[in-house]
């Protein structure tokens, strides 16, 4: 194995950092900073897409934005990549990160407004898949993986979970390895408990408990009488399910969740207005920022009173917002459960009349829509948009397309053909949902 120093310049999509070899070949060694120098080995075996990656065996000199991350098992979980680097730091990182991309992909130069922070760095995740396995002697772990693994770190808590699931953890798993359940999360011995999932309301403090598993509650002795408990134990509690995913596949739940104890959905506010939300439907993660973004939409909007498409709306997040507004919102959403939630919500609310939902895919429906349309709004998932609703969009323009991004990469591409096209980026705001991870998403405006 060769050792050699190098110095970092830069840090990857998922926060490694990237130096270069004497010859030009580019390395990516975990938990190095830009600026740091270092004593590193390289993995030759190792190799991919002509880079390198490395190990650190000694930094020789520090970057003065490390900091001591504020996890303990930061140095194994590969949850959050970024701990080591101050607040500060991620901010002005991940910025980087998004100009460098939309500069590689779309060619474009764009003066980037600052991220918006999180309003809090740590407590802000609402929910929690986590999975489970039984080690030797039948002790159960539970905990996230090792970065670029499915080897688990146990835990009993995580600093980035809203303090009232993350004291649910320890008790819950000291509960389940105290039964004789089987655990398989790999579906390699027959099946058994795969996931823990928690979801609390921000705003109303509700906890869902779920059991993810392979089978139904035959399999597990004991549910009922235990979930019983957990609801007496912790007031919190308004429900405990079992969902059932028994395909070997990267989808943590399965299209069934059955009832256990209490009720299938927590309430939760957002903004001034009431949702209900299950275990399984889509959910901003963290609400103090996505209520910001629902502002930040709001002030975008062309005019009173807008004719406006929300593509991949889930539960209604920003449609009913938009609608509460004054404005008329035709949500678009693939998921049937999100629709259901969705239409429940808007009648929670009193919103019937202006936020109509259609479930299906977002192509199938959007071009019809289009030309009675002031403004849409697209929030995809990574993949970002597909190419018939790219198009849609490009052969009849709306006024303003605000487009919310999880991945700048797919950002680039789609802004490279809009902007090709009819569209003029107007700008575009980073924004920090996921502090202590490589993640960033932004909220791209353009107009037409």
């Amino acid at each position: 194995m060769q050792s050699c120093e190098i110095t970092i310049t830069g840090l990857s999509h998922d926060g490694q950092g990237v130096g270069r070899l004497a010859d030009g070949q580019v390395v990516f060694v975990p938990d190095l900073l830009p600026g740091e120098r270092a004593l590193v080995r390289i993995e030759p075996t190792a190799r991919r897409h002509r880079v390198l990656t490395g190990q650190c065996l000694q930094r020789l000199q520090d970057s003065p934005l490390r900091r001591r991350p504020p996890c303990i098992l930061a140095d194994h979980c590969g949850g959050c990549s970024l701990q080591h680097l101050s607040a500060a730091g991620q901010l002005s990182s991940k910025r980087d990160t998004v100009a460098q991309v939309l500069q590689r992909i779309a060619h474009l130069k764009v003066a980037l407004d600052p991220v918006l922070a999180s309003p809090s760095e740590l407590g802000y995740r609402n929910r929690a898949v986590i999975p489970l396995e039984r080690a030797e002697g039948g002790v159960l772990r539970a905990g996230f993986y090792r970065r670029s693994s499915h080897r688990i770190v146990n835990m009993n808590h995580c600093p980035v979970l809203d303090p009232r699931i993350d004291a649910l953890v320890a008790p819950l798993k000291a509960d389940l390895e105290a039964t004789d359940w089987p655990v398989d999360r790999h579906l390699s011995q027959g099946g058994g408990l795969r996931h823990l999932a928690l979801r609390v309301g921000h705003h109303s403090g509700e906890v869902l408990i779920t059991l993810i598993a392979s089978h139904g509650s035959d399999g597990f002795a004991g549910l009922s009488e235990l979930a019983q408990g957990w609801m007496r134990r912790w007031p919190q509690v308004v429900g405990v399910l079992l969902n059932l995913q028994d395909k070997p596949t990267n989808a943590l739940f399965g299209p069934t969740s059955k009832l256990i104890a209490g009720r299938q959905w927590l309430s939760e506010s957002f903004g001034s207005l009431r949702f209900q939300l299950a275990c399984d439907t889509f959910f901003q993660v963290n609400t103090p920022q996505a209520e910001r973004v629902a502002e930040l939409v709001l002030q975008q909007l062309p005019r009173p009173g807008c004719q406006v498409v929300d593509a991949y709306c889930g539960v209604g997040t920003f449609t009913l917002p938009m609608a509460a507004a004054g404005h008329h919102v035709h949500g678009l959403e693939v998921h049937p459960a999100s629709v259901q939630l969705a239409r429940l919500n808007a009648q929670l609310n009193g919103l019937e009349q202006r936020a109509r939902f259609e479930q299906g895919p977002v192509a199938e429906h959007l071009t019809a829509l289009l030309p009675a349309t002031d403004a849409v709004l697209v929030d995809p998932p990574r993949k970002g948009l597909e190419g018939p609703v790219r198009q849609a969009l490009i052969e009849q323009p709306v006024q303003r397309l605000l487009y919310l991004s999880c991945d700048p990469a797919t950002l680039a591409r789609d802004l490279e053909a809009l902007v090709s096209g009819p569209y003029q980026l107007d700008s575009l705001q980073p924004l920090d949902f996921f502090p202590n991870t490589s993640h960033i998403e932004c909220l791209a405006v353009l107009s037409s």
